[in-house]
């Protein structure tokens, strides 16, 4: 049987710099998605000028359980917390939903304690905002190229993209409000994707999408091998300036276009997207030479 919690009215943003008591910083022990959805809820927080004693008064638990909450340490907090809070501070509830079934099952919560958990909250359906829902087809087919180029299990790819939705969808207001949605979604796409993949000696490692691609060849029976001249150039990739990297994986790995769709995607001009092209080859090509 569910029940209503958190049912107070939001409260309305404050002044910044209140007394009281303010979350500690995020546990290192907190894992990526968990994290990843723990930062839009602090800054809900901090953009309200709340306190843990508003947090509390206003969502039913103790200060030290709600401190607990936003810092991700220890236990890994119930959604029904998780829930008084977010209506505390007027977030959508349905994207935090979808993130804190995944940072559950990344802290290795079994099924019945989340479904559980769920099921103590009456709640009801959400849809994104009708922009979003537009953005988001648009953008879909071209985030996912790029996340399965550092992330070639499909699974680890489509956990990247969908909780790059779910996070814009959190911030959505802000972000629609903001100078350019298009960059800052990429962003987001791109450090949910980066936070993932594999890294060598600093940088991502580009070498997976060898062994996905058609330029792996077997001269062994039961064995790839992956010819030595793409090898290198993945790794010179990726040892890129960020934006000229997005824009070669973009163009090279992915195939798109690099007039029109790589701009739309990346937020930037059609001039800055291929300026960043040419400055990229130029770079790969002087690595080239002897």
């Amino acid at each position: 049987m569910t029940r209503a919690v958190g049912v107070g009215r939001p409260l309305a943003p404050r002044t910044v710099g209140r007394r009281g008591r303010k979350p500690g910083p995020i546990s290192e022990s907190a894992g990526l998605t968990h994290r990843a959805w723990l930062e839009p809820v602090r800054e809900a927080v901090r953009l309200r000028g709340l306190t843990l004693d508003d947090l509390a008064v206003r969502s039913g638990y103790s200060k030290t359980r709600i401190s607990e909450l936003l810092r991700g340490n220890g236990y890994y907090q119930p959604w029904e917390i998780t829930f008084s809070v977010i209506r505390v501070l007027g977030l959508p509830v349905q994207p935090l939903l979808h993130l804190w079934i995944a940072a559950a099952c990344e802290a290795d919560k079994e099924p019945g304690w989340i479904r559980h958990h769920i099921q103590q909250v009456a709640r009801e359906p959400e849809t994104p905002p009708v922009a979003l829902r537009a953005f988001r087809e648009n953008v879909r087919a071209a985030y996912h190229a790029y996340a399965r180029t550092f992330l070639p299990a499909g699974e680890d790819a489509r956990g990247a993209v969908d909780e790059t939705f779910d996070l814009l969808w959190l911030s959505w207001e802000t972000a629609a409000g903001g100078e350019n949605l298009r960059r800052h979604a990429w962003h987001l796409l791109r450090s949910r994707v980066l936070v993932r993949a594999n890294h060598r000696d600093g940088y991502p490692d580009l070498r997976t999408a060898a062994f996905s691609s058609g330029d792996a060849h077997e001269s062994v029976p039961g064995h790839v091998v992956v010819l030595p001249d793409l090898v290198n150039r993945l790794d010179a990739i990726a040892r890129l300036d960020p934006d000229e990297r997005d824009v070669v994986v973009l163009d090279e790995l992915c195939g798109l276009d690099l007039a029109e769709t790589i701009p739309y995607v990346t937020g930037q001009s059609r001039a800055r997207c291929l300026s960043l092209a040419r400055y990229a080859r130029a770079t790969l090509e002087g690595l080239r030479r002897p």
